[in-house]
């Protein structure tokens, strides 16, 4: 693959840092959009050939603007990493509506307004790749984490959509959607909310007790999906989306087995809704 220039947002951890790392080693250059100095100033430590930009994916009407102002001071940019995110917890019931409000600002608002801002510069230069790193969580569903596995299917639909406006214009858009791997998603970026209806103990308990247990020790190493993407965006013809892990594989797999028996079960009264 010619050298391409990466942007890429929550580049200092996790995912994000892990593709960067892998996108410099290959002798790509690397724009690396972080929310806080701290952020910026760990990044700039771990990778020094990264260039860093300072954005809040929540900061919604500044980033067309840290957009123009980035490919202005790097040049045009060939490959958008959406991956600035996080993951909340908790009982549906005992998650308050401010909690879901922060998670979609960030997971699904977030992206679409970073991928909005450069939508325009891909489809003027008729090219360019759209990652919008979505998750399992965004094809099947787990107790206690609604608002993560909504705000993850509503990026994923976004995706799909996003992906045929852009084909037209040489624009490739591919959702990632991995399994569990060795992040911090499990653990210090998770946001838990507080338990307070005991009738969930015996179903929600188990759930959070083993996620902390896991953590640090998921199948997924983050170096292998980032050697993962590079080979994605390589790609003349990339997937829709693209599951990453054998949990992944799994579940998704099962999710669709037991989507198809259940159409079948009602199809029946569904199809006598027709006239």
């Amino acid at each position: 693959m010619p050298e391409q220039t990466f942007f890429i947002t929550g580049a200092n951890s996790g995912f994000g840092l892990a593709i960067a790392q892998a996108a410099l080693e290959a002798g790509h250059r690397v724009i690396g959009a972080v929310r806080s100095q701290t952020a910026k100033t760990s990044l700039e430590a771990q990778l020094p050939d990264v260039r860093t930009v300072l954005c809040d994916v929540t900061e919604f009407d500044r980033i067309p603007a840290i957009v123009a102002q980035t490919e202005e001071d790097h040049g045009p940019v060939d490959v958008l990493i959406n991956n600035a995110g996080y993951g909340h917890e908790g009982v549906l019931e005992e998650s308050s509506l401010e909690e879901m409000r922060r998670q979609f600002d960030v997971n699904v608002f977030g992206a679409v307004a970073i991928a909005k801002a450069f939508l325009p510069h891909f489809r003027e230069r008729r090219r360019g790749f759209i990652v919008n790193v979505t998750s399992m969580g965004g094809l099947i569903t787990m107790p206690g984490i609604a608002y993560y596995c909504g705000s993850k299917f509503a990026l994923q639909g976004i995706s799909d959509v996003m992906r045929a406006e852009m084909a037209h214009f040489g624009v490739h858009v591919t959702a990632l959607c991995p399994g569990s791997f060795r992040t911090d998603w499990a653990g210090r970026s998770m946001v838990r909310s507080e338990r307070s209806i005991a009738d969930y103990d015996a179903l929600f308990d188990p759930i959070r007790t083993a996620r902390r247990e896991k953590d640090g020790k998921q199948l997924g190493d983050p170096a292998k999906l980032a050697a993962a993407v590079l080979h994605l965006v390589a790609s003349d013809t990339p997937p829709p989306q693209l599951l990453l892990g054998s949990d992944a594989l799994r579940l998704v797999r099962e999710r669709l087995s037991r989507l198809e028996r259940e159409i079948a079960d009602w199809e029946e009264l569904t199809r006598s809704t027709d006239n």
